[in-house]
């Protein structure tokens, strides 16, 4: 399916004609994320880069379904990564608001709404494809692959630094930070390294030390913050550097990393890796993908939202580009003719170029979008993009080795429809690998 890019319509909506011109009836679009609290930088930047496209696409005359046009309206709710305020958001937005497209994050705060929406055939994104299993046919993961896209950076490190031999890695204990663990494990192993120490902790903790002492203790020349939340990432890192630690750290993301250069060093942040560019990024410029011009939709992000960037400023907008393009090919916003829509070729164009629906082996459908994704090192204070790596490339040669992590950890579908799925536990301990 041919898609156009949300940046070049951005650049060019201002000669086209307002078709919207009298027409009250709106598309409504529901974002159930996280707008406050420690998760907060995973869903209010993103709802932000969802104002911005909202504002292009009405400016342009709306969402063309039909014939007709009609002008996009989002409306936002703020549960907190709270699973009870969840439920609660999504009853609202689909009985109060009729949303044809759900936005969330996923994990804790998809599992109590998973009947609800499904029930109610509402078409639902999240950013986990571990989300996906055969009882949610109307969820889709088409932006990003988490954890799964974090075995490119893995991949790179290892060829790039082959001199690091040992890695201790730590993750919260809750549906983000589970198949992160499962996910950093298998990587490392299929990369030949040796796991001295894992350690899991209450998703609630905010003390670095009883997570990164083990982790120092062990000598690893790696320290892995897996899909740790952004306050606890700056906290662990901050210590690491009070610690005086010389080695390689790796995360997930690194939401804010300006600021833990200005608090460390440049010197002890050079070479962090994690997996989420900076548009103005220059091989971005260059390469011809699904935002053909990431740079334009940077700019107008820290133009109107300055200082909140973050991993998911962009993500929601390329769910919504996927969805918008669907929905003028299907001519209908129901859920059953844009998914088809969406599946019909097998493939799209994601953010970062070819991708293909996958899932069945692990998730027990494919409904989630896997294609290259960037590895990112800090260099001179400043996130650089140092190449891309195939998520679908490494899955054909470890995908078994996934799938044994991910069962070790309880995070295969069947495995937690069959059992709570350990969420905020309340203990933290340490494990050796």
């Amino acid at each position: 399916m041919k898609t156009t890019s949300f940046a070049h319509q951005l650049t060019a909506r201002a000669a086209l004609p307002r078709l919207s011109v009298g027409m009250t009836e709106s598309v409504n679009i529901g974002f159930l994320g996280p707008l406050s609290g420690r998760v907060e930088s995973w869903g209010l930047p993103g709802l932000n880069g969802c104002r911005i496209w909202e504002d292009g696409l009405n400016k342009a005359g709306g969402v063309l379904v039909g014939g007709r046009r009609y002008p996009i309206r989002i409306h936002s709710y703020d549960c907190g990564y709270n699973p009870d305020r969840a439920l609660e958001g999504a009853v609202e937005l689909v009985q109060k608001h009729n949303v044809k497209l759900m936005l969330m994050l996923g994990g804790d705060t998809f599992a109590p709404v998973q009947d609800f929406l499904m029930r109610n055939k509402v078409l639902t994104s999240t950013l986990l494809p571990t989300d996906l299993s055969p009882d949610t046919p109307y969820l889709i993961a088409p932006s990003e692959a988490h954890p799964i896209q974090n075995v490119t950076g893995v991949a790179w490190l290892a060829e790039n630094r082959p001199e690091l031999k040992t890695v201790a890695l730590c993750s919260q204990m809750d549906l983000l930070g589970l198949p992160t663990q499962a996910v950093y494990r298998a990587a490392f192993k299929a990369a030949g390294k040796k796991i001295l120490r894992e350690v899991q902790y209450d998703a609630c903790s905010m003390d670095p030390g009883p997570v990164v002492d083990p982790m120092l203790e062990s000598g690893a020349d790696i320290l892995c913050w897996c899909s740790s939340y952004t306050p606890m990432v700056h906290a662990m890192t901050e210590y690491a550097y009070a610690k005086g630690f010389k080695g390689q750290i790796i995360s997930c993301t690194m939401d804010g990393y300006g600021k833990l250069v200005e608090k460390t060093s440049e010197e002890f942040m050079e070479g962090v890796l994690f997996q989420f560019p900076d548009f103005d990024d220059p091989l971005l410029r260059e390469k011809a993908f699904f935002f053909n011009q990431p740079h334009t939709f940077y700019e107008e992000y820290n133009r109107r939202f300055p200082g909140t960037w973050s991993a998911v400023s962009w993500e929601y907008v390329a769910i919504l580009d996927i969805w918008h393009s669907a929905v003028e090919k299907a001519g209908s916003v129901e859920s059953p003719s844009v998914l088809a829509a969406m599946k019909q070729l097998g493939h799209v164009t994601h953010a970062f170029g070819h991708a293909e629906w996958w899932g069945e082996e692990i998730f027990g459908i494919s409904n989630a979008l896997v294609g290259d994704w960037p590895v990112v090192t800090i260099q001179e204070g400043k996130a650089r993009i140092a190449g891309f790596g195939s998520i679908p490339g490494w899955l054909a040669q470890h995908s078994n080795l996934l799938k044994a992590e991910m069962a070790a950890l309880g995070q295969l579908w069947h495995q937690r429809l069959e059992s709570a799925a350990p969420g905020n536990e309340a203990s933290a301990r340490a494990v050796l690998g």
